[in-house]
């Protein structure tokens, strides 16, 4: 007893001294690369990049760097930096993972080096006095397989992204950074690139530029290529995995030679010297599209000439990036423009730059032919259908969704129709058809967006430099078109919550959504391409022909039956799975038949009970308006 008093008497005393808990105080961080600043940098870098490891899928680089007072810290080291904000991309994915073996060298003594403990892009480098200039080494190991990222190097083609092969000197804008490039690839390939090379046998030698220049200007290259001029300075540079797949028929040529004609006659002044289209074919190479100002990198899927008909959203893809020269790379919003790749980008205005470009994207293809007037009314239809049933409006204004590329850097996310991410594209082109709509209505027909567009971006004929702008200018620019209160339209699109998808453009224009039971071919082809069958507006998911559900729409009648995204879809009321079984008791449930899904997630079986019966719908455009509606004169050639 006397024991256990004594202890209990030691524990409150200890409790008293303890009362306080120890707070420390962080540590402060402190800034030791040097701020950029718009003056020239002493010295032109020299860059020598390898591409020809095809077994491996690495990229070899040598780089001569001369040392730069403004590029030291305050203990003098040089800091090197490795592209972290890629324009593009609109957030910091540079992949400073896969660089390996990173070595720097002056006179042939190694050179100590340190990571920055804040920015893992920057290197602090120790230069000994009276050393002129150090020598880079390292990999880039891109990827060998998809789960990696994506794949840029294969056994016929290959992308090369100068921001994966460099470093580039702190303290100094991109753009006052000279650089002499050059790079080898495999014995026979051809390359093509925005920036002009002469050809030495492999190796290709680049035009010196700036180095903000030379990220801007990719590289492909491959065994299988095919240049078609589509003007005397725009380019279509064809690479596939295989010659068949270079097999274009002259009346898919042409339609790409009316692309750069009627981009210019919509514009109204051309904002490089040169443009070339950078433009992959392949199973091997990843997709992408790209835009740079005087190139594009796009990636489609094989079948793009050759299975022409059912190609058809493929087709969006070039008309998108081209315009992209215009919106986005000439004019570009105010918060987007940085002096280097370590400066944060802010997306405010990307429904300007993504939005109007998408907006166009769309107008181009059919004023060109590249897709038919019927495809762009049935691709505009499905977007409209899929923003309408967008139930993350409830909470996320679409100014927030400008965000998106820096929040979740286009991972997967389980939930889209809830998390509404980027919808600054595709309700861009609404907000887009709106305003076109409403210059033409108060207008009584004299004014249009493209009048807009040679206001706003047909300034300045071959300037390929960046004017940028804020939310004003565009506002002004659309007041001297045709007098409005455009800063209240664009505010409310922006930042209303609650309110359905602004569908008014189209209406205005003359057409209304409806729904019918039978999809269109251009829906078609997209289930086609996708694999899948899309009833997003039906039971409300997205199912591959697997039975693997890839998307399920928030408090959907399939939501409602506890179907989950990762979900497999094992059986139709009773019977093994299959995408017409499930449609057809789809159409079945209008005459009061079950539609009961057998489910499996992992091991986990499931029996889903949907309450449903409005039958299969797909969306499309009616028209409503006699004679010639707006929209028609839109998408006419000019």
């Amino acid at each position: 007893m006397f024991r256990t008093l004594s202890l209990t008497a030691l524990l409150l005393a200890s409790g008293a001294a303890l009362a306080e808990n120890t707070k420390p105080q962080p540590l402060p961080i402190v800034e030791t690369i040097p701020a950029a600043r718009d003056t020239p940098y002493p010295g032109t870098l020299k860059l020598e990049v390898d591409a020809t490891d095809l077994d491996r899928n690495v990229f070899r680089v040598v780089e001569t760097i001369p040392v730069a007072a403004g590029a030291r810290d305050p203990n003098g080291d040089m800091v090197l930096l490795f592209p972290k904000w890629l324009p593009g991309n609109h957030s910091p994915t540079g992949q400073i993972d896969k660089l390996a073996g990173l070595r720097f060298t002056a006179g042939g003594q190694t050179l100590a080096w340190k990571r920055d403990p804040v920015d893992m892009f920057a290197f602090h480098v120790r230069v000994p006095a009276g050393v002129k200039a150090i020598e880079a080494r390292f990999d880039y190991l891109s990827p060998t397989d998809g789960n990696q990222g994506r794949v840029v190097m294969t056994p016929a083609l290959l992308n090369l992204q100068w921001n994966l092969t460099s470093l580039y000197p702190a303290g100094y804008f991109t753009r006052q950074i000279p650089i002499e490039a050059r790079a080898r690839y495999p014995e026979g390939w051809t390359a093509a690139s925005g920036l002009p090379a002469t050809r030495e046998g492999a190796v290709y030698r680049y035009q010196r530029t700036d180095y903000e220049t030379l990220v801007d200007s990719p590289v492909f290259a491959g065994a299988h290529y095919k240049r078609v001029p589509l003007s005397p300075r725009v380019n279509l540079n064809i690479f596939a995995d295989n010659d068949k797949e270079l097999a274009a028929k002259d009346d898919q040529l042409a339609a790409h030679v009316r692309l750069a004609e009627q981009a210019v006659k919509t514009f109204g002044a051309q904002h490089y010297d040169t443009y070339e289209f950078l433009f992959a074919i392949s199973d091997e190479m990843a997709g992408i599209g790209l835009e740079h100002h005087r190139s594009s990198e796009n990636g489609v899927k094989p079948g793009y000439f050759t299975d022409w008909a059912t190609s058809t959203p493929a087709r969006n893809l070039l008309p998108h990036e081209f315009t992209h020269s215009w919106n986005g790379k000439f004019r570009r919003g105010a918060d987007l423009y940085t002096p280097d790749y370590r400066t944060p980008m802010r997306n405010s205005l990307l429904w300007v730059y993504e939005g109007q470009t998408q907006f166009w994207g769309y107008v181009l293809g059919a004023r060109s032919g590249l897709v038919s007037k019927q495809d762009t009314l049935d691709a505009y239809a499905a977007i409209m259908a899929s923003l309408d049933i967008q139930y993350g409006r409830r909470w996320r204004p679409l100014s927030d969704t400008t965000n998106e590329p820096i929040i979740s850097q286009r991972r997967p996310e389980p939930w889209r129709n809830w998390q509404r991410p980027e919808d600054y594209y595709n309700e861009g082109l609404l907000v887009w058809m709106e305003v076109d709509s409403i210059l033409r209505r108060e207008s009584k027909g004299t004014k249009s967006i493209d009048d807009f567009a040679r206001a706003f971006f047909g300034v300045r004929d071959g300037d390929w430099g960046e004017l940028t702008y804020r939310f004003e200018d565009v506002v002004s620019t659309l007041n001297t078109i045709q007098p409005y209160d455009w800063n209240k339209l664009l505010t409310e699109r922006l930042d209303a919550v609650g309110a359905p998808a602004p569908l008014q453009g189209f209406e205005g224009n003359g057409y209304r959504l409806i729904f019918t039971e039978e999809p269109t071919p251009f829906y078609k082809a997209g289930e086609k391409a996708g694999k899948n069958s899309n009833l997003s507006y039906s039971i409300g998911i997205v199912v591959a022909g697997t039975g693997k559900v890839s998307t399920v729409v928030w408090d959907s009648p399939a939501f409602k039956a506890g179907i989950d995204v990762g979900d497999s879809i094992e059986s139709v009321n009773g019977f093994a799975f299959s995408p017409d079984r499930l449609k057809e008791a789809i159409t079945a449930a209008k005459n009061g038949a079950p539609i009961v899904l057998g489910t499996k997630k992992g091991d986990r079986l499931a029996e889903r009970r949907i309450e449903y019966n409005g039958g299969l719908r797909y969306p499309r455009l009616e028209k409503t308006a006699a004679g010639e509606a707006g929209l028609d004169r839109l998408l006419a050639p000019r």
